[in-house]
């Protein structure tokens, strides 16, 4: 991830940490990175572990990944298939087909994003 994102290593968030009260204290570091470079949105599976009253505050929502990729899907539809389809080339022990994938996709709860890639599947 360091080397695909640069700038996705933040630093300097512990300080916040003592301050933050959640449902799993072991989730206190992620909110205090995100309150730290301001993000927007925490995406995880497990809602229920940032409650929207907690997040509020500091501006921060949380999203599924699927809600997550499917706003990113309806903005960048060409730039997420290019994505898909670089990840879908990189997995070569197993190679997977383009159902395969979505198969996958679906399993770990992707719903609407295998829905929205469908309709592109040429370009996977």
């Amino acid at each position: 991830m360091n080397a695909a994102v640069p700038d996705c290593l933040v630093t300097g968030y512990e300080p916040f940490i003592e301050a933050l009260t959640l449902p799993d204290p072991c989730d206190r570091h992620v909110l205090a990175a995100a309150i730290h470079c301001q993000a927007g949105v925490i995406v995880t599976i497990n809602l229920h572990d940032f409650p929207e009253k907690v997040l509020m505050p500091y501006g921060i929502s949380a999203q599924h990944p699927d809600e997550f990729l499917s706003h990113v899907f309806d903005l960048y539809p060409a730039a997420v298939c290019t994505a898909v389809r670089e990840m879908r080339k990189s997995l070569i022990k197993p190679p997977k087909s383009v159902h395969e994938l979505f198969d996958d996709l679906l399993k770990i709860g992707l719903l609407n994003t295998v829905k929205l890639l469908e309709s592109m599947e040429d370009l996977l």
